[in-house]
């Protein structure tokens, strides 16, 4: 049930797939707190996934578009202001695509056309939706747009590779245009660092149950689901935090600062207790970077 937080808002959510998206979690949470909204997908992403369900769930429409094309969002943009009858208060960024990753490329041997893709599709995009909108001032003032981040921007973590390098420009790309939009037109831009998630995209990194099992262990409060994502991202929309702006906030039940936990020494003192135990020994020549 919600708490009318987002009642009379409105706004676009960009990266909407299947339920396990938290672009999708996103939408529920903000429909159930009273907001309208317009859901993008590349049209490619939505002919795989399940957009139309979403939209007729919570009364929204559709406007394909593909984030890395200027005149895509341009049309999208002035198509949800014809339809919300002006400006919108909210933005979702909630995409990001390795191919490097997919195609399983180490960062010390990367395909740099694959990189370049990478910083476009995960964090160029960005800037290309803010600028889109500044131009237009589609924005009421008091706005708010949030972009989905990670802690590998700050920390090297095994096989996130060329991802982090996006993610670390698409916080600095909130930090630049947040100074820019907060003092022009009051609106606030911030990224939220969430735990790893097991969306689609998540879900087919190799290590993933892996990496979430260490989180997990590692984080005292333990990781956050994308539900919890969700409810985060509806306050950061909500009038609740009209003074927050050029934030890297981290979601992520205290992983970004811990150094070892109690959980995570056992595990690791249990390995070391069965280091001559022949199937816990691996083969340091296969691990890639």
């Amino acid at each position: 049930m919600g708490h009318n937080l987002l009642k009379g808002k409105k706004g676009i959510i960009f990266g909407a797939l299947n339920d396990l998206s938290i672009a999708w979690k996103v939408a529920e949470k903000a429909y159930d707190e009273g907001a309208r909204f317009v859901l993008t997908n590349t049209p490619v992403a939505m002919r795989f996934g399940e957009i139309d369900e979403l939209a007729a769930k919570t009364e929204a429409i559709v406007i394909p578009a593909d984030a890395t094309s200027e005149k895509d969002i341009d049309t999208l943009i002035a198509k949800a202001m014809e339809h919300f009858g002006g400006k919108f208060d909210f933005i979702l960024h909630s995409i990001g695509m390795s191919m490097n990753v997919r195609k399983g490329r180490p960062y010390s041997d990367l395909n740099y056309d694959f990189l370049i893709k990478t910083l476009d599709v995960s964090a160029v995009s960005f800037h290309k939706i803010l600028q889109a909108a500044f131009k237009a001032d589609a924005i009421n003032e008091w706005g708010s747009v949030v972009a989905l981040s990670y802690v590998a921007a700050q920390r090297t973590l095994y096989r996130y590779n060329d991802m982090a390098d996006a993610k670390a420009l698409l916080e600095s790309i909130a930090r630049s245009f947040g100074y820019i939009y907060g003092r022009e037109r009051k609106v606030r831009i911030n990224t939220i660092s969430q735990s790893p998630t097991r969306t689609t995209a998540g879900s087919g990194v190799k290590g993933m149950d892996n990496l979430m099992d260490f989180t997990e262990r590692m984080s005292p409060l333990g990781n956050a689901s994308s539900e919890e994502c969700a409810d985060y991202c509806i306050t950061l929309f909500s009038d609740l935090t009209r003074k927050v702006t050029m934030q890297n906030l981290f979601h992520d039940g205290g992983f970004s600062s811990m150094g070892m936990s109690l959980r995570a020494m056992k595990m690791y003192n249990r390995s070391l207790d069965c280091r001559d135990c022949p199937e816990v020994h691996l083969d340091e020549e296969a691990i890639s970077d």
